[in-house]
């Protein structure tokens, strides 16, 4: 379960709880004060025990973890924030007349960045110090870190870019228009990518664009850019951690569109913008010091982590969360699924219910709006929410009104309703949900849809 935007997404599977038990949309409430004083993730590891430390991004920074990431309750010591970091939406830029401007491509050379450094650089060199000190000690540790990168602005040393030719970004998808039924509430206008220097400059028509091929195939060319030199560092992490002793989890608080639906960013409840990756590594599952690879195809959420790392280091199971019981009297519990069970017998089979993948994402009407932002809508502007399911073969999404206030929604009054097949649209381009064909599992998905986010 996720919502496409950073904060909620992060309080979520820190917390596993779903964003509508948050009641955090946006980045301006902080749960434990608002809704209640559940436990983390890194809380959890550090009640039993562990040394727990935050490395770069992980909690969202400002009012949603306290100002604090959630220190002292989530960390023994005190998180660590590169000191680089406070430059990333600076105009640290330079443009072809040697100006520092806030570009969103942004390929630099280490010497004219302040402080001759980026922060995801400082934020793996910390987490290896952490590392190789933690290794002397007797007590486990559970270490987070949290890459900035590849999140806008795409700033990172220039030799990424030479490892993808621009050229190979043209037909990365035929997509230069909003689908036609495409609800217009689902859309996402990418208002944070149209107000960086370099595309302001584009004069790109609101709300649907769309960005010219060109520009396209430059911004595609900067992301693989900046994912690879995420995964440069990353590389150097894992050549400092004692795997036989280590458990590793790899994964994002959302994904980005690059063009699909001729959309671009997050926003949204479409596959691109909520798919992550999600890799393993656990000695226990190793023989003779030989890599057991498991590929598992099954529906997975964000919340599902927080219990499966528990379960991994063979802590006390995390119990489920009761819809019958206040949400703000289970401090400790997960709506989420442990996928320990899954790892260890290689199987899907062991299922006694149906899964879903769930997410949402909140619009301040029916149509993308500048003011008030429909791609980040404060609570107070939230008029409507999407609510999307994905099973094995579909996704449902149905837009509703939703109420900021008491936080209840009304089934009844709809805005938009989607349904995509993967089996044939795994890019979900074509809307089903008026083709009599397939009235009888709209009408199905919809009744599980409404009983998964009734509470």
């Amino acid at each position: 379960m996720r919502q496409a935007l950073c904060a909620p997404s992060r309080n979520s599977f820190l917390t596993s709880r779903r964003p509508d038990s948050l009641h955090l949309y946006d980045f301006y409430s902080y749960w434990r004060t608002s809704r209640g004083n559940f436990t983390t993730l890194p809380q959890y590891f550090k009640q039993n025990g562990y040394y727990t430390y935050g490395v770069g991004k992980v909690f969202h920074p400002g009012i949603s973890s306290n100002n604090t990431d959630d220190y002292p309750l989530s960390w023994t010591a005190r998180p660590f924030r590169p000191k680089s970091e406070r430059f990333m939406n600076s105009p640290v830029c330079p443009d072809k007349m040697g100006v520092l401007r806030r570009k969103l491509i942004c390929p630099v050379d280490l010497k004219t960045q302040p402080y001759k450094t980026l922060p995801d650089i400082e934020s793996v060199a910390e987490a290896i110090r952490v590392i190789r000190s933690r290794g002397k000690a007797r007590r486990p540790y559970f270490l987070a870190l949290g890459f900035h990168k590849p999140h806008i602005n795409f700033r990172f040393p220039s030799e990424y870019m030479q490892h993808f030719r621009v050229e190979n970004f043209y037909n990365y998808t035929k997509d230069n228009y909003k689908p036609h039924d495409m609800p217009k509430v689902a859309w996402n206008p990418y208002t944070d990518i149209r107000s960086r220097h370099d595309m302001k400059h584009l004069n790109i028509p609101f709300p649907y664009g769309p960005i010219p091929k060109r520009q396209s195939a430059k911004l595609r060319q900067a992301y693989y850019a900046a994912v690879s030199y995420v995964d440069d560092l990353f590389g150097r992490l894992m050549q400092n951690i004692d795997l036989e002793n280590t458990v590793v989890l790899v994964t994002s608080d959302h994904g980005w569109s690059l063009g699909e639906h001729a959309e671009w960013a997050k926003y949204s409840n479409f596959e691109v913008a909520l798919r992550v990756p999600l890799i393993i590594r656990s000695p226990e599952f190793s023989s003779d010091g030989r890599e057991l690879t498991r590929n598992l195809s099954v529906l997975t959420e964000l919340v599902d982590i927080f219990p499966t790392l528990v379960d991994l280091a063979h802590l006390p199971s995390i119990p489920r969360c009761l819809n019958n019981t206040p949400m703000e009297e289970q401090l400790t519990c997960t709506e989420g699924k442990s996928l320990y069970p899954f790892i260890r017998q290689q199987s899907t089979r062991i299922v006694e219910r149906e899964l879903f993948a769930l997410s949402q994402y909140p619009r301040p009407g029916r149509l993308p709006t500048k003011h008030p932002n429909s791609d980040k809508p404060k609570l107070k502007q939230i008029k409507i929410m999407g609510y999307s399911l994905r099973s094995d073969t579909f996704r449902y999404t149905l837009w509703i009104e939703f109420n900021p206030l008491d936080f209840t929604k009304d089934w009844s009054t709809t805005y938009g309703e989607e349904l995509y097949d993967h089996r044939l649209d795994a890019m979900e381009e074509i809307n089903l949900v008026d083709w009599p064909q397939f009235n009888n599992v709209r009408l199905d998905l919809k009744n599980k849809l409404i009983k998964a986010f009734t509470k």
